[in-house]
Formats: C-alpha cells, sequence, structure tokens
C-alpha cells in the first residue's frame, strides 16, 4: 500500500474537528454487536477496534463522545468502530478475556490485539490510520512534503537501496514502533534531491520542538535499539504538557520528572516556559520537563510536597521511589536557579522533601503511630521486629482492618519492647530513601523482623488468628513477657499472709 492512496493523518484528524454533537446525536457512525453479529462483522475486516463496555461504567461514558467523533471520521476510510455492551452480552465479553471497561481491542482478520493508543478523538483517530498502513510507507517526491507533515512525529529514510543497512534496521525498527509513530522510506532521487539529505540518511520530522532532525551517527551503522531510542527520545517535547493523556509517556521512560506548575489564565505562563526551556534542552535525556495545568492539578502539587497553591512552582520527583525536590516557593521561578537545582539533583547533592505528620507526644496506645520523620529511628531498631500498616485515612478497606490490628497490639501488649505493631498514614509520610520499596495499594502490610533489613509483605487474609500465626511464625525475639519477680521478699510475705488469713 502506498501512502499517497490514502488522505494523510493529519487531514484526517482535521476533518474530525468537524463533527458536532448535535451530528453525532443523529445517527451513530459506531456498530453495536450481539453474539450473534459478532463474528459476521469482525472476522472478515482486515482492520476493526471493538470497544467492550459497561452502560453504568464512568470511564466507557467519558470516552463515548470520542469514540463516535473517530468513527465519524474513518469510516471514509472504511475503518470501522463498533461497540459490546457487557451487561447484555456478558458471555461474549468474557469469551474475548475483558475483564474491565472500557476495554478497546484490535482485530485484523478476526484475531485480536490490545489497543494501546489514546483515547480522544485524534489520538484514535491517529492510531488507527497508523494500524491500516504498512510498517513503512513507500514515498516519492510526489508526497513527500505531504508525508512529512503528516503526524506529530514522523520517520522518513533516505537510502540509495532498499536492500542494504540501514534500510532492513529501520524496516524493522517500524515494525516494533508502528503503533505509536509513523515510518517512511524513499530511493525516489527527486525526493532525496528536495529533502537536500545524502542517503543513507534518516530523519525524524515533527509538529513540535524542532521541525527537521537528522540522525546524528552515519545511518549505515544504524541499530535497532539505537534508532528506537533516539526515536523514543525525539518523541518526547523539550517541555510539554503533562495531562492524563500524556503522563503514560513520560512515565514509561523512568526518568526523573521536572513539574512547572502553571495557571494557564496568567499572562505570564507563556513567558515562563519559554525562560526554562534551555534549560530543559540542557538536561535532556536526563530528566524529563514538563508544564502542567497547576487549577486542574493542585491535589498532584500538594502530593509531591509543594505547600502552598502558589503559581508558577517546580519540583522534580524521581519516579523510582517517589522522592520529591521542591523548588523553595519563597522563589521566584528563575531559570539560572532552576539550572543550578537540576544540577545539584543529578550531582546527588540535593535532599528531597519528605512530608511527615508530627511526632506523637505520647505512644500510650498498643498500635504504634509512625510518621516519616521517625521512620528510620523505629523501623530499623535492630532489636525489635517491626509489623507495619501502611494505610489512607479514607480507604475502606483499611477502615475495616483498624479494629482487628489494634487487636493484633493488644494481643503482644506484652512483648511491646521486643515487638512493635505499627500503622503509617501513608498519604500523609513519605518513605524516606532508605525503604527499600514504595506503597502501591491500601492497606499495605510490611514485615521486618529484628536484627534484618528484610521487609516481608503480608499477603495472607485479614483475620486476627492469621496475622498472630505470621508474627509468631516469622519475629526473631522471644514473644514470651519476662516473668516478674516479686517487688521485696517482704511485700511476698505479706501476700503469704492475706492469703493465708482469708483461708
Amino acid at each position: 500500500m502506498r501512502f499517497s492512496s490514502l488522505v494523510s493523518v493529519a487531514s484526517a484528524i482535521a476533518l474530525a474537528s468537524l463533527v458536532t454533537a448535535e451530528d453525532a446525536a443523529e445517527s451513530s457512525d459506531v456498530l453495536s454487536l450481539t453474539k450473534d453479529t459478532f463474528s459476521s462483522v469482525v472476522n472478515p475486516e482486515s482492520l476493526i477496534l471493538v470497544e467492550f463496555y459497561a452502560p453504568w461504567c464512568g470511564h466507557c461514558k467519558a470516552l463515548a463522545p470520542h469514540y463516535e467523533e473517530a468513527a465519524t471520521t474513518l469510516k471514509d476510510k472504511d475503518i470501522k468502530l463498533t461497540k459490546v455492551d457487557c451487561v447484555d452480552q456478558a458471555d461474549l465479553c468474557q469469551s474475548h478475556g475483558v475483564q474491565g471497561y472500557p476495554t478497546l481491542k484490535v482485530f485484523r482478520n478476526g484475531e485480536s490485539t490490545d489497543y494501546s493508543g489514546p483515547r480522544k478523538a485524534d489520538g484514535i483517530i491517529s492510531y488507527m490510520l497508523k494500524q491500516s498502513l504498512p510498517a513503512v510507507s513507500d514515498v516519492t517526491a510526489s508526497n513527500l512534503v505531504e508525508f512529512q507533515n503528516a503526524d506529530k512525529l514522523v520517520v522518513l529514510a533516505y537510502v540509495s537501496s532498499t536492500t542494504k543497512a540501514p534500510a532492513p534496521e529501520f524496516t524493522a525498527t517500524a515494525e516494533k514502533l508502528r503503533d505509536d509513530y509513523l515510518f517512511g522510506i524513499t530511493s525516489d532521487a527527486a525526493a532525496i534531491a528536495a529533502a537536500g539529505v545524502t542517503p543513507p540518511a534518516i530523519v525524524v520530522y515533527r509538529n513540535f520542538d524542532e521541525h527537521v532532525t537528522e540522525y546524528p551517527n552515519p545511518a549505515s551503522a544504524a541499530t535497532i535499539p539505537e534508532l528506537e531510542a533516539w526515536i523514543q527520545q525525539l518523541s518526547i517535547p523539550i517541555l510539554g504538557e503533562v495531562n492524563g493523556e500524556t503522563y503514560a509517556m513520560y512515565a514509561a521512560s523512568g526518568k526523573p520528572i521536572g513539574y512547572l506548575f502553571l495557571d494557564p489564565a496568567d499572562e505570564k505562563s507563556d513567558e515562563t516556559i519559554a525562560a526554562l526551556k534551555p534549560v530543559a534542552a540542557k538536561y535532556r535525556g536526563e530528566i524529563h520537563f514538563v508544564w502542567i495545568d497547576a487549577t486542574k492539578f493542585g491535589d498532584h502539587a500538594k502530593a509531591l510536597n509543594l505547600a502552598e497553591p502558589k503559581w508558577p512552582s517546580f519540583v522534580i520527583q524521581r519516579l523510582e521511589d517517589q522522592l520529591k525536590y521542591p523548588y523553595d516557593q519563597s522563589k521566584p521561578i528563575e531559570a539560572e536557579a532552576v539550572s543550578a537545582m537540576v544540577g545539584e539533583y543529578l550531582a546527588g547533592t540535593l535532599l528531597p522533601t519528605l512530608k511527615s505528620q508530627p511526632i506523637p507526644e505520647t505512644q500510650d496506645g498498643n498500635v504504634f503511630t509512625l510518621v516519616g520523620k521517625q521512620f528510620d529511628e523505629v523501623v530499623y531498631d535492630d532489636s525489635k521486629d517491626v509489623f507495619v500498616e501502611f494505610y489512607a485515612t479514607w480507604c475502606g478497606h483499611c477502615k475495616r482492618l483498624t479494629p482487628i490490628w489494634e487487636s493484633l497490639g493488644d494481643h503482644f501488649a506484652e512483648v511491646k519492647d521486643q515487638l512493635v505493631i505499627a500503622k503509617m498514614e501513608s498519604t500523609e509520610n513519605d518513605l524516606p530513601a532508605s525503604a527499600p520499596f514504595r506503597i502501591s495499594g491500601f492497606p499495605t502490610l510490611k514485615f521486618k523482623p529484628a536484627g534484618s533489613r528484610e521487609f516481608l509483605e503480608y499477603n495472607g487474609d485479614r483475620e486476627l488468628e492469621s496475622l498472630v500465626a505470621y508474627v509468631e511464625e516469622h519475629a526473631k525475639n522471644s514473644l514470651k513477657p519476662a516473668a516478674k519477680a516479686p517487688e521485696n521478699d517482704s511485700q511476698a510475705t505479706f501476700e503469704a499472709r492475706e492469703v493465708h488469713d482469708e483461708l
């Protein structure tokens, strides 16, 4: 299939904006499928998208207008979008392994793969049009400019031979990344001349940052891993917006994220982005710089330990251990200061800010209230076994566990000097860098044996008897209370006399 035989991805997305909600309401371009029609509709199609949904699902309702808009645009490209109501067609959904809603699957002649694209109209259109193309499209002088501008990021190889390096490596890379990017190849002398390159050359064209970027090393020596890493780095803007649609792209890299929190209504927001862009470019490859709408994601700012709702603000988050490094909010955001801060962070000399509740003045209960400031002191006390519940106040499962956890503390109350039963509110207290784990769900129960640095995760049932048995199995210290000696001989004699008199 030649690229010129298709309307460009960019043109298709532009057409999508012409569809109005009123038009969509009149007639749906999304086909509804049942167990009786599924196979006859899906199996003959070389490419079709199926949404498995539930009418009560909030995410499904949010997706619906975007899915409808995409269906209307893609209908002209002979790409069908369909849906299955999993309440009405429960057996059909179960047969396709649907476990959550919405689940989207791409089918090719009856064989399915998971849809991994965006869930906004333009993203769905772009993703499905890429799926309709071969992994690498043929490009000539006649469609060169159209192809170069066909999507947010396009990769084009200019070669003298489609069988010699780097063509095989380029094609293999395209097969791996076809869901995400548009790839083309040309050996057309007129196209090569128009592009102003010397073959072999591999060039990325983007509609953000620098429009044209040529592979910096000899293209003939490019390997698949090198090409993949280069393309994926260029796919991330120097300082782009992060939101629900783009966060996964940043998180997948595992690199630290530098958040610039902005109020988009502030007239100086663009000026702030422009000022920090050279800093972002300087540290590109080591840290992702992003800007984020502070009015929409104020709670995320709090989670990153920005104490005040003051914008602009800047904070670095290390994803691997969730440590946060806020820029001093009492100071203005200045490029030189942010650059110095990032330099300190990368050098390992910048200390994270740990959120912690105040250290309790007293610990009267049998369950120790643990806070971030005391984590190392309490948990790494080698003389004690420690069992900690990491919880969130709002968590229903945590609320149900509370009386049982209190009973566990009561059960071992007489050996508190050897065993600590503790609880920590994880939304109000950060784990220090010394903790070799992060909390991803509530409640999480961790046991650290005395004298050890190993944390064992409890995955059993949450009944008191099971928790007691677990402690007895894993504790290193004795769980028998020490025998209490009489205070003195005269007291013992007095107690004996009292007993004798009563008899």
